[in-house]
């Protein structure tokens, strides 16, 4: 395979820096941005010039822009730009704040569409390149106490599909990754939680432990080959799954709404009317 140039948000931790690390080991060129770039000192000593630490707030639209176009000065090409920054936002709906939701969008959503709209006029001269945004199986479903973070993540994966369609002509491929729940601090020092409402205590601990029946947590490290098997793909699929447990999940979600809609297909044709 030929060397391919990296520019991946969020790789101070979790998936990140696993995959930087993964792309890095087989000789690939990795631009790394995270807002503490001394998380990636490590990574600066071990690959050397293979590795590119730029300081990043996804958050900041010019900064995104700035650090993108530093990348392709520095190497020259993009061939594989992935959205992997973001954190999980946790509260019923009824307790999220506007602070909290603003926020929750600004990273999860407006970082990805920053960067790449960033990315794509270097990609689309070049004519190729591979974008990795990174969903979540909580990108198709919804579970309790994260509808915040349900609503980022869904609203990334209806603008990728569509991004898919509009620059597939230009030679660019869209992959919508959408994990497992992994051992990252996702959940941990990354989260952040709204005030508890006290009518709510009951169902936030329900929530806990329908969380922990739902995922047995996955090693990070265990996807660095699915990612690059995905990247070196010339045919990569729009969507992929990390883990065991999505499957099973989409499968009775879908089920459920594809009854549904049939059982109500009749009410839904009437409304349709005469047309004229």
């Amino acid at each position: 395979m030929t060397a391919k140039t990296w520019f991946i948000t969020g790789t101070s931790r979790g998936f990140g820096r696993e995959w930087a690390i993964a792309a890095l080991d087989r000789g690939d060129t990795v631009a790394a941005t995270a807002r503490d770039v001394s998380s990636l000192d490590d990574l600066v000593a071990t690959y050397g010039e293979a590795m590119l630490p730029i300081r990043l707030d996804v958050t900041d639209r010019d900064a995104d822009f700035a650090a993108v176009r530093q990348a392709h000065h520095h190497f020259g090409r993009l061939d594989v730009v992935v959205n992997n920054a973001g954190y999980g936002q946790f509260g019923m709906v009824e307790e999220i704040s506007e602070a909290e939701i603003r926020a929750q969008l600004e990273t999860n959503l407006l970082g990805a569409l920053w960067v790449t709209q960033a990315a794509l006029p270097f990609l689309r001269e070049q004519g190729s390149g591979h974008l990795l945004q990174v969903s979540s199986i909580g990108g198709i479903s919804a579970f309790v106490n994260t509808g915040a973070y349900h609503a980022s993540k869904w609203a990334l994966e209806g603008l990728s599909q569509s991004l898919a369609q509009e620059v597939a002509g230009f030679g660019i491929k869209v992959t919508l990754i959408e994990p497992s729940g992994y051992s990252t601090d996702w959940a941990g020092p990354s989260a952040r939680h709204a005030t508890v409402l006290p009518a709510y205590e009951p169902v936030h601990e329900q929530a806990v432990q329908a969380r922990a029946r739902r995922f047995t947590p996955g090693d990070p490290a265990a996807t660095r080959d699915a990612v690059l098997r995905l990247v070196d793909s010339p045919h990569p699929p729009l969507r992929l799954f990390l883990g065991e447990a999505p499957l099973g999940i989409a499968t009775a979600d879908y089920e459920s709404r594809l009854a549904s809609w049939r059982a109500w297909q009749p009410v839904a044709a009437a409304a349709q009317g005469s047309g004229n």
